[in-house]
């Protein structure tokens, strides 16, 4: 099926789908930050409601937070088992289409493998999973169950982003030479987690984080923007991982030099202990003919730079952009759109995936622009390997990720 067949045959679709999609969420109880980001994000297009949930760690709070979003008490688990049991229990016309993974790190993993394995469609926080042979798990269970998987690295979901991405395909910047990717934060450059703070007790928490802290945490999504824009493939990494807090068992800061396949060099930075940073994610590609750059703190614009030509400024919603830009907006330019739209366009994408999977039709290549878990198995693939280079004596490391 064609390119235009296949937009076409899933537009039709989605405008005669005869529901909204039924959601469920495992985690984002009362004070989880990124669970109310998901919720919003995922509804934010009016074509999903949240039905069912196991909102925390207890049942009473799990029934609290429920409560506070309107969920009916019969649905409200005081566990992720407990969800689905009942859940996979549910006769056709009240079963979740998807369920929403918005725990700590830790627990990714097996709610996400048993929800897979029991045929849910799910959507996960990253990173992924703890270990590089968990992600091979759960790419094998969304294979072998036929479902539709998404992890949630966000900054794709900006429209200039999509149009950097598309402007490198399209050849306009030439042979890429020079790739810089840096996400600044400062709010770790204390030792919070110390009192209590909830955000910062489990990122910097081995058993709940994993093998790392800031590259785990914000270094995934740097890797996972700078593959997602370039296409490039890494071939080796000399990276180093410093602890500047002390009594801090992870890393809270990190510099990566990267060799990729063809020749081209990178640069990736991490820190969340630069003092005054809020949430600076940046990334600056250069070829043989051009340069861009794009900033998640001013998101509607993407800077073009050349030798020859004058600096040209690109804005979100405008005509001149390619569809995929044009299609993640939603209101016109000069109207600005930030992080909530962005996470909406990963959402948007993956629901529009499982409509069509319901409705038997061909997903458009829109709808299918979202990272899947083997991008998320190559993120835990890129955490692991940095520890590893960071640790090791040997220069250079080769990088061969499994997927």
């Amino acid at each position: 099926m064609g390119d235009a067949l296949g937009s076409a045959t899933a537009k039709q679709a989605e405008e005669r789908f005869p529901r909204k999609l039924r959601m469920g969420m495992i985690g984002g109880g009362r004070g989880a930050m990124i669970g109310a980001v998901h919720r919003r994000a995922a509804m934010l297009d009016g074509g999903v409601e949240l039905v069912a949930g196991a909102f925390s760690s207890t049942a009473e709070k799990s029934l609290e937070s429920g409560r506070d979003l309107y969920v009916p008490d019969d649905r409200i688990y005081g566990s992720w088992q407990e969800m689905l049991e009942a859940e996979s229990a549910m006769p056709e016309d009240k079963r979740l289409d998807f369920v929403s993974v918005v725990t700590p790190n830790h627990v990714h993993y097996p709610v996400a493998l048993a929800f897979a394995k029991a045929g849910f469609n799910v959507a996960c926080d990253k990173p992924l999973c703890h270990t590089v042979e968990q992600a091979m798990d759960l790419v094998k269970a969304t294979d072998d169950n036929n479902i539709v998987f998404a992890v949630t690295y966000n900054y794709t979901g900006y429209p200039m982003v999509k149009q950097a991405r598309r402007m490198v395909r399209e050849g306009e910047l030439g042979e890429l030479r020079k790739v810089i990717v840096e996400y600044p934060q400062g709010w770790l450059s204390e030792r919070i987690e110390a009192d209590g703070q909830k955000q910062a007790s489990w990122r910097t928490d081995p058993a709940r984080s994993g093998v790392a802290g800031a590259m785990g945490d914000i270094g995934s999504h740097s890797e996972n923007l700078m593959s997602y824009i370039t296409g490039l493939e890494i071939e080796s990494i000399c990276a180093d991982l410093t602890t500047f807090v002390t009594g801090r068992p992870l890393d809270d800061d990190g510099n990566i030099l990267l060799r990729f396949k063809g020749g081209a060099k990178g640069i990736l930075q991490v820190s969340q202990v630069t003092v005054g940073e809020e949430n600076g994610i940046k990334i600056r590609v250069w070829g043989t003919k051009a340069g861009i750059a794009w900033e998640q703190e001013n998101p509607n614009y993407l800077r073009v730079v050349s030798n020859t030509d004058p600096v040209k400024v690109m804005a979100r919603a405008n005509g001149y952009l390619y569809e995929e830009a044009a299609a993640a907006s939603r209101i016109p330019t000069g109207h600005p759109e930030g992080y909530f739209e962005a996470f909406g366009n990963i959402y948007k994408a993956f629901t529009d995936t499982i409509r069509a999977k319901i409705l038997g039709v061909e997903p458009s290549p829109l709808a299918l622009d979202f990272p899947g878990p083997r991008e998320g198995a190559r993120g835990v693939y890129f955490i692991h390997r940095s520890v590893e280079s960071s640790a090791s004596d040997v220069k250079w490391l080769p990088y061969n990720p499994p997927v």
